[in-house]
C-alpha cells in the first residue's frame, strides 16, 4: 500500500494518468475526477501490450504478450500524488504503476529491471542518485526544421529567443514535480539541453518518461514540434542522454575522496567499461541511435574514461564531495531509462562487489586512445552483442531482453528495405 495522498487538487475535473512503455514513452488514460476514487481503489485497465509495442504503437507477437494470449489486461494505479498542469487548467497529472491481474509487478514492465537494480544496491548497503541531462530539437511543425539559424551554444541572446518557449518548459514542468535545474541552446540550429536534478533512481528515471512527454506537450502549445531523436539531422549535433550516478552511505557520497574519486567509484567505472560495448543497444535502441555515435561527433566510440574530458566515454567530475559523481555519455535521448540507467547501475555494482579496476585514465583525446575497446557504432552489432549477452538478459529479464531486441532487429529490417531519397536523387539519373 503506497503512503501517498492520492487526493485530487481543489478545481481538477480530468487526471492524465500515465506509465512509461517499452520505450520509455508516457502513455495512459484521461479520467474525470468524478471517476478518480474507482480507480484509487481498484485500478485502470490497459493492456499489457503498453510493455510490447513499438514507438509507432505496432504491435506483434512477443514472449508474454501475442495473439495466442488475446493481449489481456493490466491494471494501472495512481504511484504519485497527482499534480495541476500549469499549461491545462484543470488537469493533473499522475505518474503510474502497473500491476498484473494477480496483483504481482507486471514481467515484462521495463521499470521491473531497475527496480531490481535499486533493491540490490540497498541490500548492499548503498542508495543509488542519478542526474539526467537532455538534449532534444525544437522544430517548425510544419517543415520539420529549426525555426533559428546556425549554432547558438550557450548563446545567451539564442537563448532569450527561445525563452517564450523554454522559459514555460523549465518553470511549468518544475511545478509539475520534475525538478529543473537549466537549460542552454546546444550545438545546432533548434537545439537545446535541459538539466533535471538528481535524485533517487527510480525518481530519476520516472522524471525522465515524464519529462519528454511534457516537453513534448509544452512546444505543441507554443508553436514547436519538439523531438528526442538521437541523430534528426545527419550533418547536425545528435540528441544526448547523459547520466551522473553517485552512490550514498549513512549521508556521505561514498563515491568521493576528499572530492576526487574514491576506489569504491573507480570500481564502478571498471564495472561500467567491461559492459559498455554489451549495453549499448539500451542507449541506442534504433539504427538511427547509431548514426550519432561517430567519432569527433562528442558523443564516445569507446570506453576510455577520464577527469574533465568530453571526448571520453565515462567522465568523472570531481570538487565537493557531493557533487563527486561519475558520468556516462554515451545514450541518445531516445533511451528507455529503465533499461539505460538498470543496466548501467548493475554493471557498475558489478564492479563494486568484484573490485574490478578501471583502465588507465585518458589524458588527452579519448577518439585517439588505440587501447580502448571500442563499442557498437551500428546496430547489427549492438544487437549481436546483446543477443549474446547472458549478463544483459538477466539484468532486463528474459521477456523484456527478447521483446526490446526484437524491436531492434525490427527497426533494422525495415530500414534495410526502404530505397531513401537519397538513393533516388544520387543514383536514378546517372544508371
Amino acid at each position: 500500500m503506497s503512503k501517498h495522498d492520492f487526493s485530487l487538487p481543489e478545481g481538477i475535473h480530468t487526471v492524465a494518468m500515465g506509465i512509461g512503455d517499452a520505450n520509455g514513452i508516457m502513455r495512459g488514460k484521461r479520467i474525470p475526477a468524478s471517476h478518480w476514487d474507482t480507480i484509487c481503489n481498484g485500478g485502470n485497465a490497459m493492456s499489457i501490450a503498453t510493455f510490447a509495442i513499438d514507438m509507432t504503437c505496432d504491435v506483434w507477437d512477443t514472449p508474454y504478450a501475442n495473439f495466442g494470449n488475446g493481449y489481456p489486461d493490466m491494471h494501472v494505479f495512481p504511484h504519485s500524488p497527482p499534480v495541476e498542469m500549469p499549461w491545462e487548467p484543470g488537469v493533473a497529472v499522475c505518474f503510474g504503476r502497473a500491476e498484473g491481474m494477480d496483483h504481482k509487478p507486471v514481467p515484462i514492465d521495463p521499470r521491473t529491471s531497475l527496480v531490481r537494480q535499486v533493491e540490490r544496491a540497498a541490500a548492499m548497503g548503498y542508495s543509488v542518485n542519478v542526474g539526467t541531462e537532455l538534449e532534444f530539437y525544437l522544430l517548425d511543425p510544419e517543415t520539420g526544421l529549426p525555426k533559428d539559424q546556425g549554432i547558438g551554444v550557450y548563446g545567451l541572446d539564442r537563448a532569450a529567443e527561445l525563452e517564450h518557449v523554454l522559459g514555460p518548459i523549465r518553470r511549468q514542468i518544475n511545478e509539475c514535480g520534475v525538478p529543473i535545474e537549466q537549460s542552454n541552446p546546444e550545438y545546432a540550429a533548434g537545439q537545446v539541453e535541459v538539466n533535471i536534478r538528481y535524485g533517487d533512481a527510480l525518481e530519476a528515471a520516472d522524471r525522465v518518461v515524464m519529462f519528454r512527454s511534457f516537453v513534448r506537450q509544452l512546444a505543441a502549445a507554443h508553436g514547436y514540434r519538439a523531438t528526442f531523436m538521437a541523430k534528426p539531422f545527419f550533418e547536425e549535433s545528435g540528441n544526448g542522454f547523459h547520466t551522473h550516478y553517485s552512490l550514498w552511505k549513512d549521508g556521505a557520497n561514498v563515491f568521493s575522496d576528499g572530492g576526487k574519486l574514491s576506489d569504491l567509484g573507480r570500481a564502478f567505472v571498471g564495472g561500467l567499461q567491461g559492459r559498455m560495448a554489451e549495453m549499448a543497444i539500451c542507449g541506442s535502441p534504433t539504427p538511427n541511435g547509431f548514426r550519432r555515435r561517430q567519432p569527433y561527433t562528442f558523443c564516445p566510440i569507446n570506453n576510455t574514461w577520464g577527469g574533465d574530458n568530453r571526448t571520453v566515454g565515462i567522465r568523472i567530475i570531481e570538487g565537493s564531495p557531493s557533487a563527486t559523481r561519475v558520468e556516462k555519455r554515451d545514450a541518445g535521448a531516445d533511451a528507455n531509462p529503465y533499461y539505460l540507467l538498470a543496466a548501467e547501475i548493475a554493471a557498475g555494482l558489478d564492479g563494486i562487489e568484484q573490485g574490478i579496476e578501471p583502465s588507465a585514465r585518458t589524458e588527452g583525446n579519448g577518439y585517439e586512445a588505440e587501447d580502448a575497446e571500442p563499442i557498437p557504432t551500428d546496430a547489427p552489432t549492438a544487437v549481436a552483442l546483446a543477443r549474446g549477452s547472458d549478463w544483459l538478459k538477466d539484468v532486463m529479464g528474459a521477456d523484456c531482453h527478447e521483446i526490446y531486441l526484437q524491436q531492434a532487429e525490427r527497426e533494422i529490417e525495415f530500414l534495410a528495405g526502404q530505397v531513401t531519397p537519397v538513393e533516388t536523387e544520387r543514383y536514378l539519373a546517372n544508371f
